[in-house]
């Protein structure tokens, strides 16, 4: 009888140090995710201080490199502090990135043809033309 008892009490143990080690994974993913979270507030933070800074410099210019709407950029410029504070402490990146499409990025990165003369400037003025293209869209 003492066999079965020795099993149970090796599957007990192995169980038990099982549930620990996930209980620390779980620990460690959680702190992964806060820093994660903590992270995208302090980028929203940074991208609403830089869009309010670039807007009271010149609005439309400013309108064209944020990829927003006039109207957009009239409401951040007006924003307080305490809202920009707000605003900034929600879990979703405020921003986005405008090249979503696999030519802009190609072209972004210089992965086309890298040896040609002017290629490099070249692409990325064509990427700036279509990322610009989807303002005014």
């Amino acid at each position: 009888m003492s066999q079965p008892t020795t099993t149970a009490a090796k599957a007990a143990t192995a169980a038990a140090q099982s549930a620990a080690a996930a209980g620390e994974i779980s620990t460690e993913l959680d702190a992964l995710s806060q820093q994660l979270l903590a992270e995208i507030r302090e980028a929203n933070l940074t991208y609403l201080m830089l869009a309010q800074q670039l807007i009271r410099q010149d609005k439309a210019q400013a309108a064209f490199r944020l990829g927003i709407s006039e109207e957009s950029a009239e409401l951040i410029a007006a924003l307080s502090a305490a809202q920009v504070l707000k605003l900034s402490s929600t879990n979703t990146l405020l921003c986005r990135f405008r090249a979503d499409e696999d030519m802009v990025w190609g072209l972004l990165t210089s992965s086309h043809q890298p040896n040609r003369v002017g290629n490099d400037t070249t692409q990325r003025l064509h990427a700036s033309i279509l990322m610009a293209g989807r303002l005014a869209a």
